[in-house]
């Protein structure tokens, strides 16, 4: 069931993505060569609690997961897509990072994401990252009233794949509000013209996720939650959580 916002609720929703977009610069300038992704959990922590906001990754699991989710960030570097769960792997020079937060605020709930490099960038990262951003403006100017999921999900799709890269399979988008997965989902890749019809008042997490060479399939970490690419490639994400309303979207998890 899809619940639409009021936009007096939208407006709420601005507070815990404000948090977010926050958050995420904050790890951003913290990452750096030697810095763990503890210590980056850690940044993010302190940012989340200034602002008196709650974490719904820290202690998220969900059917497939055997424990709970252990941080407030998901920290994925270099080969790991998406999940990657902070531990004391200390940063090194030319590491594809890609960090995601959320925060519930007021009752509400805000997600994104942001893949950056540390040191001195690989050119063929700074391609990948620079597509997944492109995906996700895409997917974002499609989210209209009267256009439809697929709408999205193709426009994510074409711009993945015209660079040459693989999109992960099984995962992709959803609903923000009350909690961080609601209805609907919101697919990397689809046809246009198809699925469910976009109406001012819905919320939704886009977030292409991107696979260097290509393929399109994942593993899955011993820790039951860090998902990599099976071909030992890096990977970039990209998200925003977005209004959509009559006069077109609205993002909600820019600084």
């Amino acid at each position: 069931m899809v619940e639409l916002k009021t936009e007096e609720s939208i407006n709420e929703m601005r507070a815990p993505g404000r948090v977010v977009a926050q958050a995420l610069a904050a790890v951003r300038e913290a990452a750096r060569v030697g810095v763990s992704l503890l210590e980056l959990d850690e940044t993010a922590r302190a940012v989340l609690a200034g602002a008196g906001a709650s974490s719904p990754f820290l202690g998220y699991r969900p059917q497939f997961a055997p424990v709970p989710f252990p941080g407030v960030i998901c920290a994925s570097v270099n080969d790991a897509i998406v999940h990657g769960v902070p531990d004391g792997y200390r940063l090194r020079d030319g590491d594809l990072v890609s960090i995601d937060c959320g925060a519930k605020l007021g009752g509400w709930v805000g997600d994104a994401a942001v893949s950056f490099t540390v040191g001195r960038p690989r050119p063929a990262d700074v391609r990948l990252i620079e597509t997944a951003e492109a995906a996700l403006a895409a997917g974002i100017a499609a989210a209209r009233p009267g256009n439809r999921i697929g709408d999205i999900a193709h426009a994510i799709g074409t711009v993945c794949r015209s660079a040459g890269y693989g999109i992960m399979e099984d995962f992709g988008g959803h609903g923000v509000g009350r909690t961080m997965h609601e209805d609907p989902g919101v697919p990397n890749e689809g046809r246009p013209g198809r699925g469910m019809q976009l109406r001012p008042g819905m919320v939704l997490a886009i977030e292409p996720m991107l696979i260097a060479g290509g393929t399109d399939e994942y593993r899955c970490d011993g820790d039951g939650w860090t998902l990599r690419t099976v071909d030992g490639s890096r990977a970039a994400h990209a998200e925003h959580t977005i209004a959509i309303t009559a006069a077109g979207p609205r993002i909600l998890t820019a600084l």
